[in-house]
């Protein structure tokens, strides 16, 4: 496996990853009760933007680096923005940019806990190095993939498991997705589980999606950013984050917000957003397991 994230911190990818998952834990912790996190895929846990992998790519500063400075952002970008600052310590020009696992840890109460996936040798001793306090946060050196099927359903019986894999190879990776959620929901039905992907041509995530419409499930929500049109297998064209099991009014929890991110990120007249529920059987007026009308904006 050749992917490092390293050379993608804080890109604008991140930012609507990060920004979902700030929403989804903000939703767990409006009940009492503890909830367990789980990462597949966690890499370093936090990453230099300093560094030389991000300095060769410079991904962050058109989508961390043009937020940092914004103003007027909605509630939930801007309580991002808070967590990425208190990941810094005190360090004003913001030289370090979290991780889901950075992110998750900082929002979890003391009763909660998380357990974290790390294929490779030198990420996950850097998340042992990074959690070593924290008696709440477990890192496991093994494949995500492999090790959720033991880990769920949690000790907690609520929770949220983030899958966020390299996708180095795009069709493969969707099915292997596809083949760890069956599992994972027919032993954990109530379980949260969000998954994030690359958008490069259009016809790579429709298959996923169908999919996702028949997985048994009574609520998927999809949700994505595009900023140029997703018809090019030769670059990132959009990204998205599909959520199976999403909280109630999670839609509205993310519009505010995910409609501004064309305006900041993108292109004039290609940049758009959609949020899409592609199951929702709590509406009476759209049949089980059918795709609902997107929501989308273009940047004009």
């Amino acid at each position: 496996m050749n992917y490092r994230h390293a050379y993608h911190a804080g890109n604008f990818a991140d930012v609507l990853k990060h920004m979902v998952l700030v929403a989804l834990i903000d939703a767990l912790e409006q009940k009492a009760s503890p909830f367990c996190y789980i990462d597949t895929h966690a890499g370093r846990g936090r990453y230099d933007l300093r560094g030389t992998e991000a300095r060769k790519t410079g991904e962050a500063d058109d989508g961390f680096g043009v937020l940092k400075t914004a103003s007027g952002l909605p509630p939930l970008l801007w309580k991002w923005l808070e967590i990425v600052r208190a990941s810094n310590e005190g360090d004003d020009s913001l030289r370090f940019y979290p991780g889901s696992p950075w992110i998750a840890a900082h929002m979890m109460r003391a009763t909660d806990s998380a357990q974290l996936c790390e294929l490779r040798v030198d990420d996950a001793g850097a998340l042992r190095q990074l959690f070593h306090h924290d008696a709440r946060v477990h890192v496991h050196q093994r494949d995500g993939y492999e090790a959720l099927n033991a880990m769920i359903p949690p000790k907690e019986k609520r929770g949220l498991v983030l899958i966020d894999p390299p996708f180095e190879a795009q069709d493969g990776e969707f099915r292997q997705i596809e083949k760890s959620l069956k599992a994972a929901l027919a032993k954990w039905p109530g379980g949260i589980f969000a998954v994030w992907y690359p958008i490069k041509m259009r016809s790579h995530v429709q298959p996923f999606h169908r999919w996702l419409t028949k997985c048994g499930a009574k609520r998927v929500l999809a949700v994505e950013l595009l900023l140029h049109p997703d018809d090019s297998p030769l670059r990132l064209n959009g990204t998205g984050m599909v959520i199976v099991n999403a909280p109630w009014k999670l839609d509205e929890t993310l519009r505010d917000s995910l409609r501004l991110l064309p305006k900041l990120l993108g292109t004039p007249g290609q940049s758009e957003y959609r949020l899409t529920w592609l199951v929702d059987e709590n509406k009476d007026d759209v049949p089980a397991n059918a795709p609902h009308a997107p929501h989308s904006v273009r940047r004009r």
